[in-house]
Order: structure tokens, then sequence, then C-alpha cells
């Protein structure tokens, strides 16, 4: 899954799509889970869409918390 998505050099389970606007996505992954945060719903919602057509996922929940 490449997509624009650069690995981490501290984990490489851990991918970062940075937009032109500053805005960012953050792709967690380990064994068959994926954890997904970023500002902007619209692009975790096509992320998720690009994912599904290349794995299955069977559970998707969108939480609207901040860590700030």
């Amino acid at each position: 899954m490449d997509h624009g998505y650069d690995k981490t050099s501290s984990d490489h389970c851990v991918l970062v799509k940075k937009f032109p606007n500053g805005k960012y996505i953050i792709l967690l992954l380990y064994v068959d889970d994926m954890l997904i945060v970023g500002h902007d719903k619209n692009d975790i919602q096509s992320l998720k869409r690009e994912s599904s057509k290349s794995f299955e996922c069977r559970i998707w929940v969108l939480q609207n918390k901040s860590l700030a």
C-alpha cells in the first residue's frame, strides 16, 4: 500500500501522508489491525474505501476525539 504514505523511521508500522494544506493522516498497522488518525473525515473515508478494495475490512469505527 503506497498511495503517498511514508514509513516513519522510528516505527515501520506507522505510515504518514502529508497533504499540501498542512493536514495529514497517520496510519498505524499491527498484524491485522489498522488505526487511522487524521484531520479530515473525507480523507479518512477515502482511505477506508481504498483499503476495502485490497483488504477485508469488517469493522470501521469513527471517533470524534481530540488528544490535544
